[in-house]
């Protein structure tokens, strides 16, 4: 069906976070990629909830906008 999308949601752990600063920045980054339809960072259990179109992305894709923002994927 044209414009179906295969929405997936994971939970990725996320290493180094340390304040809202940190965590606004890892938001804006999930949020800025292409085929992610929500993000929702969480400081406190260091962790992102993300939902995301797996045509166009996977869970290690999700982790290298992790490590490119500068944290480690847990």
């Amino acid at each position: 069906m044209f414009g179906k999308k295969n929405w997936k949601e994971t939970v990725i752990m996320i290493d180094g976070m340390h304040c809202a600063m940190c965590s606004s920045r890892m938001q804006k980054a999930f949020e800025g990629a292409k085929g992610v339809r929500e993000a929702e960072v969480n400081l406190e259990n260091k962790s992102a909830r993300v939902v995301f179109d797996a045509d166009k992305l996977t869970e290690e894709d999700l982790k290298t906008i992790v490590r490119e923002t500068g944290y480690t994927p847990a």
